[in-house]
């Protein structure tokens, strides 16, 4: 059926929040817009739906957009329209449940509809690319190959490497060997000289196809005797059965997943999947971070007869675009993912899991500021299937909810198997003698643990050589230029860095203030331990484990693969290695400087600070052996230290509940933070100002503080304030954002940029 002069909604990725009209591709009508873009007839499409991509002119350019709807009239003269230029799907890319909860995180999180589309599908379709799997070579012997195998021995004799391609082949005659399938045969080295040499003596066919997601075969060689006999604990068991009742009602329900550290949640995760894998249903599993999915993926590999695909920022465009296609259209069983990945559409929905739920990781903390765990909830609601929301330390905000029996709590008090919690001991580094930032005792107790043949971890949150660089004679200290902050020392690459807005310059040698040479590193980061530890303790290797080598593609996989060799002994690394991950060796967990995140203004301060501690402390003991956790500190009498330690986290956070109900800060009330930044200091005060007027206007029964310099008012050179916007319930709250951001939007601010956070969880 012909579009022409038809009517469609469509969201384009604008910094407007609102949606465009357009006309329908070859439409007869004139318009005003003194633009000629003419329908792609090679497309051929006749008929567009809601869902599908469009190509639309705007602003002088072609973009892609969605269409959200097709309209009977427009508030825009039908000469003023402008024309769909092409339609780029032959099918729907999302579908009505998918765009009904695009809308609401718009709405929810008072982000332009256009920009949140555009970010919950891969790079490759936001740029118009066809929504089809990748391509990728494939190799298969010609007739001539065919004949030359049998003599290959002979005649390739000064040419190993193709000689080896050669025997390959004598395995997969009738298949062919793709891209893929090199890349996985590690001991080839360069394998591509030597198949263009071969295909050059047309011995090889090349040719493409397209990439096949195929299903993990689990089978005797790869899955332990551990793994096929595993039996629940009581709490696991209890757990299971609640999750599959669920599963069977096919309705939502929110579950809490309270299990300490090592008390074999992934177990229940994977028995909850299989159930609706033998329901032929999804699953969509979410993770913080790119280092928890190997492990993840592996232990499902091996346990699971599914076809399973990731989705994080460690893979190409290609790679992402075939794991959302492959889920989206029901090839891909089971998708392990990051934050973005909870947008990916479902085709079968059975199950959404949430590992690690308090995570700070799964709220964006830029541009489209959106928490997946929330959308994930919602998602669920939607779809009307069971949601697993799995932490040893789970938010506040989770807690509240199982309070409201909005969530169903699933408690799994111990570790699973034999192990036992780590013995968690305070030392008090008052008066001991250091080394660097180790005490003696600390230093003790790694020689102890080490001479057992165990592995040791030190936990330091702050990378780099040193904090600050600092004048002896005169007090100097090199500051970042464009923030109000010290700049790093990184003394291996003799630079000092800014870890805020990313600028850096080399070390200086004398101060620019007195011209002294007398200058001293204050404060210590991973670099700075390490150097200690190799000084210290020779015998055992160190490896470091952080932002700066762990950036190249693969690198942090390497890492967790030596560690597992028992290649390292001692362990030293930032929050990378407080999530989730299982070191059966690791006895022995340090925390070097605990003393950095007692004192914050953040009302989320002690909740963070409790959930690291009890993260990082989770590595130790995981296996057989008894673990001991040792937190170095010069406030051991530290209230917050003293009710973790001896009350533990339950209790711990019902203190910090009260605490809450008492100042009336989240859970218990609702958040919006109002930002804006300019090159100088004064707008973005007066900017705000004149918000809280408006919000005023519009109910006076909200709570405005500020506004207010942000904790670090200088930021990458623009100088930024912020106003904190706090209501007793959700629907007074957005009430009042959606108007107040309706005349903000109409204010002239080409020197501000401002921005809403809704249910922020930073106050930076």
């Amino acid at each position: 059926m012909s579009q022409k002069n038809k009517l469609f909604r469509v969201a384009v990725a604008s910094p407007l929040r609102r949606t465009f009209d357009y006309l329908g591709p070859g439409s007869d009508c004139h318009s005003e817009s003194g633009m000629s873009f003419n329908f792609n007839a090679e497309l051929n499409y006749t008929t567009i739906e809601v869902g599908m991509r469009v190509s639309v002119p705007f602003r002088g350019k072609l973009l892609v957009g969605i269409v959200l709807q097709e309209i009977e009239s427009s508030d825009v003269a039908t000469n003023k329209l402008r024309i769909i230029d092409s339609v780029l799907d032959t099918e729907p890319l999302l579908n009505a449940q998918d765009i009904k909860l695009l809308q609401w995180a718009s709405h929810y999180y008072q982000h332009p509809i256009g920009e949140v589309i555009q970010a919950s599908i891969p790079a490759l379709l936001r740029q118009g690319k066809a929504a089809n799997a990748a391509t990728q070579k494939v190799w298969s012997l010609s007739e001539l190959g065919q004949t030359q195998l049998q003599d290959s021995a002979t005649s390739l004799k000064r040419s190993p490497k193709q000689k080896q391609i050669m025997l390959l082949f004598e395995r997969y005659s009738n298949t062919g060997i793709t891209e893929q399938d090199f890349a996985t045969i590690s001991d080839l080295g360069n394998w591509r000289d030597s198949i263009n040499r071969l295909v050059k003596k047309q011995w090889l066919i090349e040719s493409e196809q397209t990439v096949t997601i195929t299903k993990q075969k689990n089978s005797a060689h790869n899955v332990s005797s551990k793994e096929t006999t595993h039996q629940l604990n009581q709490a696991q068991q209890q757990a299971v059965s609640a999750l599959l009742i669920a599963l069977q009602q096919q309705d939502f329900k929110a579950f809490l997943l309270h299990g300490v550290t090592g008390s074999g949640k992934t177990e229940v995760y994977l028995q909850a999947a299989q159930a609706c894998l033998a329901k032929q249903q999804q699953v969509l599993i979410l993770v913080p971070e790119i280092g928890l999915t190997p492990q993840l993926i592996s232990r499902f590999q091996q346990r699971l007869n599914a076809t399973i695909v990731t989705s994080h920022s460690g893979l190409n465009d290609t790679q992402r675009l075939t794991a959302w296609l492959a889920f989206r259209n029901a090839q891909a069983d089971i998708l392990i993912g990051t934050r973005s990945a909870v947008f990916t559409p479902m085709q079968r929905p059975g199950l959404i899991i949430i590992d690690e739920e308090h995570d700070l990781s799964l709220k964006q903390q830029d541009g489209f500021r959106y928490s997946a765990r929330d959308i994930a909830i919602m998602r669920a609601r939607n779809l009307k299937i069971p949601i697993i929301l799995g932490s040893a330390t789970p938010s506040l905000e989770s807690l509240y909810n199982v309070q409201q029996q909005r969530f169903s709590l699933l408690h799994l008090p111990e570790r699973a198997g034999k192990a036992i919690p780590p013995k968690i001991n305070i030392i008090d580094v008052r008066h001991l003698p250091m080394k660097e930032s180790l005490s003696s005792h600390l230093m003790d107790r790694m020689h102890w643990h080490l001479e057992q043949g165990k592995q040791v971890i030190l936990f330091l949150n702050r990378r780099g050589y040193s904090p600050t660089l600092m004048c002896h004679d005169c007090g100097w200290c090199a500051d970042c230029l464009r923030c109000d902050k010290h700049m790093t020392i990184h003394l291996s690459a003799n630079r000092l860095r800014c870890h805020h807005c990313g600028s850096e310059r080399p070390i200086e040698t004398c101060c620019p203030n007195c011209d002294s040479d007398n200058l001293l590193n204050i404060g210590h980061g991973t670099q700075r331990i390490e150097e200690t530890l190799e000084k210290y303790f020779p015998q055992y290797h160190t490896v470091r484990i952080d932002r700066d080598n762990t950036r190249r593609k693969g690198a942090l996989d390497k890492i967790f693969d030596e560690i597992h060799q028992g290649k390292h002994q001692i362990l030293l690394g930032t929050q990378i290695i407080a999530k989730g991950h299982h070191f059966p060796d690791v006895t022995l967990v340090g925390i070097v400087d605990i003393d950095q995140g007692l004192f914050s203004a953040d009302f989320r301060a002690s909740e963070r600070m409790a959930q690291l501690i009890l993260q990082v402390s989770g590595r130790a003991g995981r296996a057989e052996t008894p673990g001991e956790v040792a937190i170095q500190t010069h406030h051991p009498e530290h209230t917050f230290l003293q009710a973790l330690i001896n009350k533990g986290y339950g209790e711990f956070s019902k203190e910090l509940l009260h605490e809450r109900y008492e100042t009336q800060f989240p859970p218990y009330t609702h958040l919006a933070l109002l930002r804006a930044q300019a090159t100088a200091q004064n707008p973005p005060q007066q900017f705000l100002f004149e918000a809280k007027q408006i919000v005023n206007q519009l109910n006076n029964q909200l709570e405005c503080y500020g506004p207010f310099p942000a904790p670090m008012e200088r930021r990458a050179g623009k100088f930024r304030s912020q106003l904190v916007i706090l209501a007793k319930d959700r629907k007074t709250l957005h009430h009042c954002l959606t108007p107040l951001v309706q005349q903000l939007e109409m204010k002239k601010t080409n020197t501000i940029r401002w921005s809403i956070d809704v249910d922020p969880m930073e106050m930076f």
